[in-house]
């Protein structure tokens, strides 16, 4: 009962994100930007106070792989949100939640074999790509564009989970998201400087969502996963994971009124039985990366 409670408030933890983000007027490296210092703020007293050891001592190639993660986060963030100003939270969402098909992908052109039930996973999960794009073009290209930023981050989002998981393998999970938050914050900061979006000027409500974003995908999302990850099966995680999907759209539906044409749901859930099958195929031990908590 506890972890079906806790898996529940996960669920709605990330579910949140999309919904809440596209809900701002803030622009979207911005929001980007801020849900990692934030997070990295609040992380810092008890990353400083206990891992304190750990953080002096980091360097060489663990320093770099956590910043390459740092990198990618930033990528998927950077990409992610600003798609949801462009489509809707239900495509942006589940368009980004390919990443464990991208990492499963990954690894075959490795060389690495997988469950038949793996490959036609993806197969189904991409032809929901092409359903629910081509119903997006038929609204207009910007939503297009929006669907291809998705994806992008999604791929982003892989890379992270690649490298971070060789990072953590050296490294506290409290050392690791403090310092690749406040370098994925860093990336932020210099690209909302580039293209010229401002980081401050905000009225209150903005900065009590972004603080509720933080809050909430940033930290909670996170830290119930990683628990239940250590407590619960993997693949009982990943496939709750996927329930983000229907999550965030159902709150967008309801706290932004949007609402998907029919044609894009089917795709919607398309996607989802084709990375559904991925998850309850997939046994292969390098594909552990997929199955961290979630990013958004």
């Amino acid at each position: 009962m506890r972890t079906l409670l806790l898996m529940a408030v996960g669920v709605l933890a990330v579910s949140l994100s999309g919904p809440l983000m596209a809900a701002m007027v803030v622009p979207p490296l911005a929001i980007a930007f801020w849900r990692n210092a934030m997070a990295t703020a609040l992380l810092a007293p008890s990353a400083v106070s206990t891992r304190r050891t750990e953080l002096t001592g980091l360097g060489g190639r663990r320093l770099l792989l956590v910043s390459a993660s740092g990198l990618a986060l930033a990528l998927h963030f950077g990409t992610w949100v600003t798609s949801l100003t462009l489509t809707s939270v239900a495509s942006a969402t589940a368009l980004v939640c390919l990443q464990i098909g991208w990492v499963v992908a990954w690894q075959l052109l490795r060389g690495e074999r997988f469950r038949a039930g793996v490959v036609a996973g993806l197969v189904v999960a991409f032809a929901g790509v092409l359903v629910v794009s081509g119903v997006d073009l038929t609204l207009s290209v910007e939503a297009l564009v929006g669907d291809l930023l998705a994806l992008v981050g999604g791929m982003a989002a892989a890379a992270y989970m690649l490298v971070g998981s060789r990072a953590r393998r050296t490294m506290t999970t409290t050392t690791y998201t403090f310092v690749c938050y406040g370098t994925c914050a860093l990336f932020l900061a210099v690209a909302c400087l580039v293209s010229g979006q401002e980081l401050a000027g905000y009225d209150g409500r903005q900065w009590l969502l972004l603080l509720a974003v933080t809050l909430t995908a940033q930290l909670m999302g996170h830290s119930v996963f990683n628990h239940l990850l250590a407590t619960t099966g993997p693949m009982v995680v990943s496939l709750a994971l996927l329930l983000e999907v229907p999550g965030a759209a159902l709150l967008a539906a309801w706290i932004l009124g949007q609402r998907p044409p029919l044609e894009a749901l089917l795709g919607l859930l398309v996607i989802l039985a084709g990375m559904a099958l991925v998850v309850l195929n997939n046994t292969a031990p390098k594909a552990e990366p997929s199955l961290e908590a979630p990013l958004d």
